[in-house]
């Protein structure tokens, strides 16, 4: 059974699992991976659970040793991670024995790698998960939400393994624009004609006020026209549009309610991908439907669990 000790890091990466749900009438969030297809990913080269416990570590600065040795998988994001200096490429799953060394060094391609060992992480849940939570101080190793640190340890649940190879081509990364796929919300209707065909048909910037709680998108300001609303509760992926017109999309860590009109909700594949994107890229929102967004899902899940055809395309 592998255990790790953390020798540097910048206190983000952090360990997350399928989210806490049951719990949001308390104003508790879910948390959970934010790119839930490479948690699944990492987790499936290991023979795990899809949900088991992983480390997300985002955009690097995470150096682990081994304590003892055990087979960990990665996948995720091209964080240049070194195994005792030598490259290690995301998509595969790999022994580490004592005294090894494991690095995550700056971004290549993507924002948030995933590193699973077998069984999951061990940690006791809260609320019926692991899940980290810093704005709440709820999971993580120690249960009060907080990152990793350097000094902590961790360890797996389970000793053995079934290492399974990774079909070419399973990882996704951003191109130069990213589509995210968008299922119109309650009161689409009640914006301007005008912002709606903005919208939908012109490209949107990551703004660098984007983290596990919400992503901004900057671009022209869409114009709401409808009643006030009173708070209601907040979906994942919900795209808030407040009034200075700049849309946000709601992540893992979003709170419960709000008030702000939306434009719908990004798809649960889309948001695995807007996960990976890093402040700068440009995003495009497309309408689809419910039902081709459950089938899309559907079939990414299908594919993961056949191995089958390439999980990113």
């Amino acid at each position: 059974m592998i255990e790790l000790l953390v020798e540097h890091s910048l206190g983000f990466a952090q360990l997350q699992d399928g989210g806490r749900f049951g719990v949001r009438h308390l104003g508790i969030t879910q948390g959970g991976a934010l790119d839930w297809v490479a948690m699944q990913q990492a987790n499936w080269l290991l023979g795990n659970s899809a949900d088991a416990a992983v480390i997300e570590i985002p955009l690097g600065g995470l150096q682990l040793r081994a304590q003892a040795s055990g087979w960990l998988a990665l996948t995720g994001a091209d964080l240049d991670a070194k195994l005792d200096g030598q490259p290690l490429a995301p998509g595969q799953a790999f022994q580490l024995h004592h005294g090894q060394t494991l690095r995550f060094n700056s971004p290549k391609r993507g924002v948030r790698a995933y590193l699973a060992t077998p069984g999951g992480f061990a940690a006791d849940p809260v609320m019926g998960a692991v899940a980290t939570v810093m704005r709440e101080q709820l999971g993580s190793l120690h249960g009060n939400g907080r990152g990793l640190h350097n000094g902590d340890r961790l360890q797996g649940n389970a000793s053995d393994a079934t290492p399974r190879t990774m079909p070419a081509g399973a990882l996704w990364y951003p191109g130069n624009e990213v589509v995210l796929d968008l299922i119109p919300g309650a009161q689409v209707a009640s914006f301007a004609g005008a912002s709606l065909f903005a919208a939908f048909n012109q490209s949107w910037t990551l703004d660098q006020r984007a983290d596990r709680m919400g992503m901004r998108l900057t671009g022209p300001a869409l114009r709401y026209q409808g009643q006030a609303l009173i708070s209601e509760g907040i979906p994942l992926g919900a795209v808030q549009v407040p009034p200075d017109g700049q849309p946000i999309i709601l992540m893992n860590d979003r709170q419960t309610i709000g008030g702000y009109p939306r434009l719908g909700a990004v798809t649960p594949l889309s948001l695995a991908r807007l996960a990976q994107c890093a402040p700068g890229q440009k995003v495009r929102l497309r309408v689809v439907s419910q039902e081709a967004a459950r089938r899309e899902m559907l079939n990414v899940i299908s594919a993961l669990q056949a191995q089958g055809a390439p999980f990113g395309s």
